[in-house]
């Protein structure tokens, strides 16, 4: 098992890894109880709880993927598809694709219980999706995996809602890719933190 990092570590080496292998540096229930503690713990907007996640392991993200180039490959022309499923072939290579979910029952309860806000909701509901995905990527970095974040959707929703018997209400929103990296990401560059930061009183 990896040495976990800190959570800062994990934010500042923190990248999109494509080159993944279908081995994991952690056992399942690591990764379990990965998923648990983001539901769990990551805020929402009056405590509304509106993401829903799917993990998909192994064999079974294997599936996932096969369907995914199925959907697409009936979609795309063919000279499209081709290039695309290179991209779709690295991604079922990995280990795992945790997909990232919002309610949309849940949210309009909370936009008819609270009307002064109701149309923030939808933008709020949008907001916890973010942080789920941020700190699962994180939280996986931390443990020696790399990650990726796709958006497929919306083409591949109908198919993901009869194999995994995902609510209609359930709206997907994006699908994370992790696995033991085999290749390192390239450099990233940063613009000046004076350009994007002001501060007073400090």
């Amino acid at each position: 098992m990896a040495e976990s990092k800190t959570f800062l570590d994990a934010t500042g080496t923190r990248r999109s890894y494509h080159q993944l292998s279908n081995e994991s540096t952690v056992p399942d229930a690591r990764i379990r109880d990965l998923v648990t503690h983001a539901i769990t713990h990551v805020p929402s907007a009056f405590n509304s709880q509106t993401t829903r996640l799917v993990a998909v392991l192994k064999e079974k993200h294997e599936e996932l993927w096969d369907a995914v180039m199925e959907v697409y490959k009936v979609q795309l022309p063919p000279e499209k598809f081709a290039h695309a499923k290179g991209r779709m072939e690295l991604f079922r290579k990995a280990y795992g694709t945790i997909l990232f979910y919002e309610d949309s029952s849940t949210v309009r309860e909370y936009q008819e219980k609270f009307k002064t806000y109701e149309d923030k909701f939808p933008q709020w509901s949008e907001q916890t999706n973010g942080m789920h995905q941020y700190t699962l990527w994180c939280a996986l970095e931390a443990e020696g995996l790399g990650v990726n974040l796709q958006h497929y959707n919306p083409l591949i929703d109908t198919r993901l809602e009869t194999m995994y018997d995902v609510p209609p209400t359930w709206s997907l929103k994006a699908q994370m890719v992790f696995g033991k990296p085999v290749a390192q990401p390239g450099e990233k560059t940063f613009k000046p933190v004076e350009e994007r930061v002001k501060y007073f009183g400090v």
